[in-house]
């Protein structure tokens, strides 16, 4: 019996990837498209609905995403949920207006139920929902009844319940929005008559076939950081191929105080995989000299990374990366690099990962990144399958390009050495306080500044490190965390005593947005 699936048409937003997050969670399958897709290769899934995601044009720029027939994608007979975009896309296709808002809606928007609706629960009173959107339904199409008003009287939802057309002005997919899981489980269940049987594990071996069928005979080079994902990458393809796969733990010189080693260990007595280190500090230093913008060291960084592993490739023909799916959001990368066309080809870049936007053109190995579409805790659920360890699946995440886009400016080995005490004492000092688990990222970053202070009686003239910890579900959106001022202190103290040209320490208190996790 073909499986039951939503389908989710890609209109190039941030948040396109948690509406699939979402209904994973609710245990529903769901497929993430491009709005270029055609109706005629939607015709061929089991569909059970369509979800138009949101996007970062006006439905009426000149370079706005466009469904090729829309008038066939709203004929299917399948349930539909057009979600901000996609909600002024459906009024558009059926001739209504869309209009610039009286009052842009950025972030948390007051709503209130108007009509009894078949997806948004009975609420009484208001609720607070997160928009991000300049422009509004003008009049409403011919069958669609207005269900939910914003604070400024702007449309929220509408809906037909005859041709099972639904659509929202907010985006439930966010966890800022209040009943947002409720209304897409509605939508999955109630309106989609969908069955709630869809779970990691169906995941984990769906990508191992995948695999096998993509590799046949042939020999894999996975690149190892040390970190959760490209370990949990590199374990499904070990139990999906075995002795085909080798491992390469490439020391670019920019990782943590006595990582390389702990590395190493935990690879060789936990996960018995193969692995061979290659020490090739001096090369990325070398490369990296001179280098201040942080978009030209990710792709410097990225770009020796994969020369490296072509010297090691030893006839490989396919080359392991542990890339999430916000790496692909924040990089936007150009179609070359695209892999099975689950990139946005319309959202904004926000920065080049080192192992998507960062990659040459020139590229020899076929890639095979089975987390491509998966969030950090969804990939530490699949390791709790694999059976890996807790200690590693916990770690605190750590950027491909290591500590180079967390020394601003130039790289350079005095530069390292400072940032690397600095960043142990502050992670030495959580871990001692019981916070590790409690922060989803922690780290210090090396600024370019340099500040006046006063040590022994005399004027120094050195470093600023800023410390940064935050709280967050997948990394899409976060939020700073609240040491006690206690805790600060000791470290500060600690940190400018200990670490020698360093005489100032700040703590980063920006959330994300308006900020990224990272600096560079």
């Amino acid at each position: 019996m073909p499986r039951q699936e939503i389908v989710i048409i890609d209109f190039g937003s941030q948040f396109t990837q948690l509406i699939a997050r979402r209904l994973r969670e609710l245990q529903f399958y769901c497929e993430i498209v491009p709005h270029t897709k055609s109706v005629a290769d939607l015709k061929k899934k089991s569909l059970s609905g369509i979800i138009l995601s949101g996007g970062p044009y006006s439905v009426y720029d000149k370079n706005a995403p466009k469904i090729k027939n829309p008038k066939a994608l709203l004929d299917l007979k399948v349930p539909i949920l057009g979600i901000c975009y996609g909600m002024q896309w459906i009024a558009k296709s059926f001739g209504s207006p869309v209009l610039q808002a009286k009052v842009r809606e950025y972030g948390r928007t007051e709503v209130k139920s108007i009509s009894r609706s078949d997806l948004i629960p009975s609420i009484n009173g208001k609720w607070n929902v997160w928009m991000s959107h300049g422009d509004e339904i003008g009049s409403l199409p011919d069958g669609f009844v207005l269900t939910a008003v914003s604070q400024n009287q702007s449309p929220a939802a509408m809906e037909d319940k005859v041709r099972r057309i639904y659509a929202v002005q907010f985006h439930p997919e966010v966890s800022h929005t209040q009943y947002g899981m409720e209304i897409l489980k509605r939508f999955a269940v109630d309106i989609c008559q969908m069955e709630s049987n869809w779970n990691m594990g169906m995941y984990l071996a769906e990508q191992m076939q995948k695999i096998r069928d993509q590799v046949g005979k042939k020999k894999i080079i996975c690149a190892l950081s040390g970190g959760v994902d490209s370990t949990v990458a590199a374990k499904i393809v070990d139990e999906a191929v075995g002795d085909k796969l080798r491992c390469v733990f490439v020391n670019n010189g920019l990782l943590r105080k006595n990582e390389s080693h702990e590395v190493m260990e935990l690879y060789e007595k936990n996960l018995k995989l193969n692995v061979t280190e290659v020490d090739a500090s001096a090369h990325f230093l070398k490369a990296l000299r001179g280098v201040a913008d942080p978009e030209k060291k990710r792709k410097i960084i990225g770009r020796e990374f994969i020369r490296i592993f072509e010297k090691h490739a030893k006839g490989a023909s396919f080359l392991v990366q542990g890339t999430l799916y916000p790496d692909v959001i924040e990089s936007s990368p150009p179609p070359h690099l695209m892999v099975g066309k689950k990139v946005s080809l319309v959202a904004h870049k926000i920065k080049s990962h080192h192992n998507v936007g960062g990659l040459p053109s020139d590229l020899k190995f076929k890639l095979i990144e089975p987390l491509r579409e998966l969030f950090k805790d969804e990939v530490r659920l699949l390791g709790r399958e694999l059976q890996i360890p807790e200690k590693l699946l916990m770690r605190h995440p750590f950027p491909g390009p290591g500590l180079g886009v967390r020394v601003l400016g130039e790289v350079t080995e005095k530069r390292l050495e400072t940032l690397r005490a600095v960043d142990a004492i502050f992670l030495e000092n959580i871990r001692a306080a019981g916070l590790y688990s409690k922060i989803w990222q922690a780290f210090a970053v090396l600024l370019e500044s340099k500040s006046v202070g006063v040590m022994g009686d005399g004027r120094t003239f050195d470093n600023v490190v800023a410390l940064r910890a935050v709280t967050s579900q997948d990394a899409m959106t976060a939020d700073w965390y609240r040491f006690e001022m206690d805790f600060l202190e000791k470290v500060s103290s600690e940190i400018t005593n200990q670490v020698k040209g360093v005489n100032r320490v700040v703590y980063d208190i920006s959330s994300k947005p308006p900020s990224t996790i990272e600096w560079e």
